[in-house]
């Protein structure tokens, strides 16, 4: 793995670069710009950069107008706040009429450390999962997001991307496949199945080192498109390993280990043990916040040993 970027810095600059090739972009923000770095885009393209104020629901249902007009809207706020109080309008107006517009959730899990639990966000990717006709993408690094940026800008459809705030280890180049709906398996292995999203993928593949360490052969794989699902990579490795480990900086309810869960309870029913949110957090360090919440490479290492003995 590669030096430490932050995912807001990489997704500010794609978005840039999108503005750049494509005329139809157009970006909208709830006054964090700077935070969401999305002000690199009204920088340079002001006349096509609306920042509506802390005034989420009207954000989100002003994106819905532009997509009838042929535009492709990219819509900024902290992800707690996109998927709580502005998720009528993505409901009614854009899931419901499959409406072209990208909705860009930022500071995803815990990495809004400092501000704690009332902008950490845990539940968004249940909300917007769970809503018919949404694509649902989550990067875990600086290159992914550049390439989420770019497919999902020429995919037709409404699109939830999940972003982190904080830095995280670069894990892929420029020579990476990104598709949506497509897994990446990173490392194989025998004996467990660790399925991971989002930038604590990088936590997983260190759980997996110190796994092989002790002789326990780890499958890593990447899930980045959390709707569609890639099922059949899923189920291939499910029927390798015979055990299942999903890893998100989610809730366990509604996330990615719910929706693998469904894949193998109805294709290949498999032990499963799920590392993700089971209650709110708190304000802190980053780093220190994964490690007591059950997130660090030791304790991802600890819940694949365990779902290993369920076999």
């Amino acid at each position: 793995m590669g030096n430490n970027i932050a995912i807001r810095d990489a997704y500010g600059e794609a978005l840039l670069n999108l503005g750049k090739k494509n005329d139809k972009v157009v970006v909208l923000e709830a006054d964090v710009g700077a935070s969401t770095k999305s002000i690199l885009f009204g920088k340079e393209f002001p006349e096509r950069y609306f920042n509506v104020g802390i005034s989420e629901f009207n954000m989100v249902a002003m994106s819905a107008g532009f997509a009838t007009q042929d535009l492709i809207p990219f819509v900024n706020t902290f992800a707690v706040f996109m998927t709580t109080r502005g998720s009528d309008p993505i409901q009614s107006l854009i899931a419901y009429d499959k409406l072209n517009v990208k909705i860009a959730g930022n500071y995803a899990g815990l990495s809004d450390s400092y501000d704690g639990a009332s902008h950490q966000a845990i539940t968004d990717i249940a909300v917007v999962r769970s809503m018919p006709n949404m694509t649902v993408v989550s990067v875990s690094d600086a290159v992914e997001t550049a390439k989420a940026v770019e497919a999902i800008a020429e995919y037709d459809g409404p699109v939830y991307l999940r972003l982190s705030r904080a830095p995280a280890p670069v894990i892929f180049d420029e020579n990476y496949d990104f598709r949506i709906g497509k897994g990446v398996e990173l490392k194989t292995g025998k004996d467990v199945a660790i399925i991971a999203t989002g930038t604590i993928l990088h936590n997983a593949l260190k759980a997996a080192d110190l796994l092989k360490e002790e002789g326990i052969e780890a499958t890593v794989i990447n899930i980045h498109t959390i709707k569609p699902i890639d099922e059949e990579l899923i189920i291939d490795a499910a029927k390798r390993t015979g055990a299942v480990l999903t890893v998100e900086e989610h809730s366990i309810h509604g996330g990615l280990g719910s929706a693998v869960a469904e894949v193998l309870s109805k294709a290949c029913p498999t032990p499963i043990e799920f590392v993700g949110a089971t209650k709110f957090a708190e304000s802190g360090d980053y780093n220190e916040l994964l490690e007591k919440y059950g997130y660090g490479p030791k304790s991802i290492a600890e819940k694949a040993k365990l779902v290993i003995k369920n076999k």
